[in-house]
């Protein structure tokens, strides 16, 4: 009777023992942190590698340290200047102090993507719809940096943040067409003035240097009777210049005999 309860005895402490040692054994990656609790206190952060706690005594929490890409859903937003607009981004952020991701908030990654909702909100209702537009860039910018100060007592980093999308109501992409259209004819315009401004100099230049040179007017008026002549074939009667004879009307007349 005695031997039978000492084979029982020993399997049973033997697998007592490993289930003891396999609650003491915990093994972290490099990309992993374990924050330890003793009896319930704060203990102290564990790298990366095979670990040992104590077991029923000690509690490790395994923390990911890399960075977490998070969509923040569409946000309705009123911009300064009034216009309803959509709006959703993306955010780049880490754990930097895995002990006060734990401790100082409950669930940091929904804490976080809801700060993120508020403070687009906010910020998108300080600009007009021009800036949010053309200055997405300096938008991020104090996203990220309002974000980052809020974020900072909870060990999180915020790396990044870009705006990804804005959805404008159907009536105002109308009117920035408009807006854009009448843009392009504008530009046209004054292109055109240009050119013709350009065009009417050199043309007051070439008449300028046509009358001081004797002779040029009559032989640009012969240039053109050739450049007719060879388009087309027919009768053109021209009114005959006055320049053509006017050396023969100023040349002194032969006395007489």
């Amino acid at each position: 009777m005695f031997g039978l309860g000492l084979s029982f005895f020993w399997p049973v402490a033997f697998g007592f023992l490993i289930v003891i040692f396999a609650s003491a054994v915990r093994i972290l990656f490099e990309y992993e942190r374990g924050v330890v609790f003793r009896l319930g206190r704060f203990s102290s952060v564990k790298g990366p590698g095979l670990k040992f706690i104590i077991p029923i005594v000690d509690k490790m929490v395994k923390v990911s340290m890399r960075t977490i890409a998070m969509d923040v859903p569409p946000q309705d937003v009123i911009t300064r200047d009034n216009v309803s607009v959509k709006v959703n981004a993306v955010l780049y952020f880490r754990v930097v102090h895995p002990d006060k991701a734990l401790i100082e908030v409950e669930e940091f990654l929904y804490a976080t993507s809801q700060l993120a909702q508020t403070s687009l909100r906010s910020i998108l209702g300080q600009v007009e719809l021009d800036e949010l537009l053309s200055q997405r860039d300096k938008i991020n910018r104090d996203l990220q940096e309002l974000l980052d100060r809020q974020t900072d007592p909870w060990g999180v980093k915020i790396s990044n943040v870009e705006i990804k999308h804005v959805d404008l109501p159907v009536e105002m992409q109308r009117a920035m067409a408009r807006q854009a259209e009448a843009e392009r004819e504008r530009r046209a315009k004054v292109i055109h003035a240009e050119g013709e401004y350009q065009a009417s100099e050199n043309l007051a230049k070439a008449a300028r240097q046509i009358s001081t040179e004797t002779g040029a007017l009559q032989l640009r008026f012969l240039q053109t009777l050739t450049e007719i002549a060879s388009e087309k074939n027919s009768t053109i009667l021209f009114p005959l210049p006055i320049e053509l004879i006017k050396p023969f009307l100023d040349s002194p007349q032969q006395p007489k005999g």
